[in-house]
């Protein structure tokens, strides 16, 4: 600890400056355990948090409105663009000068939640879920209420440094508030956001996600120190990220099957190819029900989900540029029938 410590102490307290020493002392609590006197470490912060015990309670701690959640390591990928934005938030926090709220904005299944587990991961940080659910309340000007106690709850947490909170799809909470729609009780929810934002401990990492972020209070979006746009998708990172997902998804289904080039001409029937999310959800299912025993299976449930119709004859496949040996694995006829059964279709 240094002599300008104990000044900035005695400042923020004659200023009634409650943020600021609070971080202070979260600064000198971190010296005394990064200089191993763990003992006093702790005892500052049981202060802070009103804990009359030496050995910080972390897990002691009431937590209403916020849930763990795991952040296990995962392929997630992404374009250039947001991987760089995502890089400049790292190094951003990095600096520890303050810049800690970030919004991900962008469509359904873009992969706004899950950057943020990653971005968690990296930073190796614990990751807390806000639970709206327990925020809204119908009664008039208790949501507002519970916001503000979800903000003292998120600022009562030891150890802030190691902290990320996800605000997901904040926008159940705080929406422009000249909007029509019960006007008054949107008004003091988003006021109340704005105040949280104002007063969030500058050492926790706070990111939100939505997908309506052009309805939101333009205050709010200026409590932001950064936001990151996850549509900027192209067709061909989109193709990429398909790829992606199926070499992730056969090796955790164990499906020794793999044919990129025929699997690359049935994404590609995909007009437009769609997000991450729904990407996801098509090749993984199309995994799960495929028959084990057939290794190629889940490409032909895949074109059967993307197109079906083209399954109505060997001649439909051919047209869609499908080779006969293509065609061979998604419907298990031998090449030498395949092309009996192409010619007499074309008499």
């Amino acid at each position: 600890m240094k002599k300008i410590n104990v000044i900035n102490l005695i400042k923020y307290y004659a200023q009634q400056n409650d943020m600021a020493f609070r971080d202070e002392a979260h600064m000198i609590a971190t010296a005394f355990n990064e200089s191993g006197d763990y003992e006093l470490a702790h005892y500052i912060l049981a202060l802070l948090n009103n804990q009359n015990v030496f050995i910080p309670q972390e897990n002691g701690l009431s937590l209403e409105y916020l849930t763990l959640v795991e952040t296990p390591p995962m392929t997630l990928p992404l374009p250039t663009l947001i991987m760089d934005d995502l890089m400049g938030i790292i190094n951003a926090i990095g600096y520890g000068v303050g810049v800690n709220k970030f919004l991900f904005t962008g469509n359904p299944g873009t992969g706004k939640t899950e950057s943020a587990k990653q971005l968690a991961r990296i930073l190796n940080r614990q990751l807390y879920s806000v639970e709206f659910d327990q925020l809204v309340d119908s009664k008039m000007g208790q949501t507002a209420k519970n916001i503000a106690e979800l903000f003292a709850e998120i600022n009562a947490q030891t150890y802030p440094e190691q902290k990320v909170i996800l605000f997901d799809e904040l926008d159940a909470l705080a929406l422009d508030r000249t909007n029509n729609r019960d006007i008054r009780e949107m008004g003091r929810a988003t006021s109340a956001v704005l105040k949280g934002l104002d007063s969030l401990n500058s050492r926790i990492v706070l990111l939100a996600t939505t997908n309506l972020h052009k309805s939101f209070d333009k205050a709010l979006l200026r409590r932001f120190d950064n936001s990151v746009d996850f549509n900027r998708y192209t067709q061909k990172e989109l193709a990429e990220v398909a790829e992606s997902i199926l070499e992730e998804q056969l090796a955790i289904f164990n499906i020794q099957g793999r044919n990129i080039r025929l699997f690359r001409k049935i994404i590609q029937l995909l007009n437009p190819i769609p997000y991450p999310g729904e990407l996801k959800n098509l090749i993984r299912s199309s995994i799960a029900f495929s028959t084990a025993s057939e290794p190629f299976d889940y490409l032909n449930r895949l074109l059967r989900q993307i197109h079906p119709s083209s399954l109505n004859s060997y001649g439909d496949l051919h047209s869609l540029g499908f080779s006969l040996r293509d065609i061979e694995l998604l419907t298990k006829v031998s090449k030498s029938q395949l092309s009996r059964s192409l010619t007499g279709e074309k008499r």
